[in-house]
């Protein structure tokens, strides 16, 4: 991941809404949620939760699977793993084993707080 892609991905969360959404679907783990689930639980319009989703989704945050005529969404753990790679690729001396040891315990940390 580069520093325009990470821009790209960081402006996404930077609204409220969509920052929400991301926490939630960071919860809700390899099951997901509906964006009527989402917009629900969020209390939000169907219609602003779909641009939201929308903005997402372009940011490579999350993924999406069509289940009959819902589209449940995701986290897209392999763009967190990026960009947590992007912004650490500094760190630690430029071990970069170190590195790769500390992405791969967030994303676990991630998985089981769900």
């Amino acid at each position: 991941m580069n520093s325009e892609e990470s821009a790209k991905t960081f402006a996404a969360l930077a609204q409220e809404t969509r920052l929400d959404v991301f926490r939630l679907l960071i919860k809700a783990g390899e099951k997901g949620l509906s964006s009527g689930e989402i917009a629900d639980k969020l209390g939000i319009r169907q219609n602003t939760m779909s641009t939201n989703l929308s903005i997402l989704y372009n940011a490579k945050l999350v993924r999406r699977k069509r289940e009959g005529r819902t589209i449940r969404y995701f986290v897209n753990m392999d763009t967190i793993g990026l960009l947590l790679t992007f912004l650490l690729e500094h760190c630690c001396g430029q071990e970069q084993d170190m590195v790769t040891d500390l992405v791969g315990k967030l994303q676990e940390g991630f998985v089981q707080s769900s």
